[in-house]
């Protein structure tokens, strides 16, 4: 017997939304279209919207003479463009002139200066860029030895003489053991005070003599303050120690000069 073949439906197919979406999203362009066509119409119809003045009032100017430029003592730029040999304390009565000073007249160059470090080379290259001059001075008296240096910076990029004084206040509390002398440098042999007149200026007496073979202990104390474009270097040096008021007055009265 044969079996009779059943009827299988076709499968429906989806409808296509395509064309309707097509239909509507064609609609709305024509709208937007329309309606953009007729605002330009309508805008070009118009007068054209005068734009508010970009002039200011008038301001009323000060009548009179400006003010008096700064005098030398009270703009310290004025006093530092200058010759700063002239800002270095005097050589008290009775003092001789430092031998080493001889025919710098009164000035040291970057070479000098960078041969009393304890690196020159390094520290050549590293104050090539900001270094403008350094103005010195030094005497010799029957307890001590002095000698003051002004060193003046060119500041384009950075405060180089608060940075030197900065580098110079770290080595003066410095642990000396590394150091070739065998005298000892350190916070536990170091007294040290603030610079009247100055905010962060120190003045530092080392307590233990710098010794060395076939020399003489020696005694130290050292100041470092700036001002402005200067840093200020006091060097103290005698046979015995160095009492706080002959550094404390001696970076006092330096620092009033600048």
């Amino acid at each position: 017997m044969e079996v009779p073949e059943e009827t299988v439906p076709e499968p429906s197919r989806p409808r296509r939304r395509g064309r309707t979406t097509l239909l509507i999203t064609g609609a709305a362009l024509l709208g937007l279209v329309a309606g953009t066509c007729v605002g330009y119409v309508v805008q070009a119809d118009r007068d054209p919207t005068r734009l508010p003045s970009l002039s200011q009032p008038e301001l009323a100017q000060a009548r009179g003479e400006g003010p008096e430029p700064l005098s030398a003592a009270h703009d310290r730029a004025v006093r530092t463009e200058g010759d700063l040999r002239k800002l270095l304390l005097k050589r008290p009565a009775g003092a001789k002139k430092a031998q080493w000073l001889a025919g710098s007249d009164g000035w040291m160059s970057l070479a000098g200066y960078s041969d009393s470090f304890d690196k020159p080379g390094m520290a050549f290259r590293n104050m090539a860029s900001s270094f403008r001059r350094v103005a010195v001075t030094g005497w010799e008296t029957g307890s001590y030895t002095v000698e003051i240096r002004l060193v003046q910076y060119r500041q384009d990029e950075t405060l180089a003489a608060a940075d030197a004084v900065e580098d110079g206040k770290y080595w003066a509390t410095f642990d000396g053991s590394d150091w070739e002398s065998t005298g000892s440098e350190g916070d536990e042999n170091t007294d040290s005070w603030t610079v009247p007149g100055t905010e962060d200026g120190m003045a530092y007496v080392h307590t233990a003599p710098w010794t060395e073979p076939g020399y003489q202990p020696l005694y130290q104390a050292e100041a470092h303050a700036w001002r402005g474009d200067v840093a200020v270097e006091i060097w103290v040096y005698g046979p015995t120690r160095i009492t706080k008021k002959t550094i404390l007055n001696l970076a006092e009265r330096q620092m009033e000069r600048l």
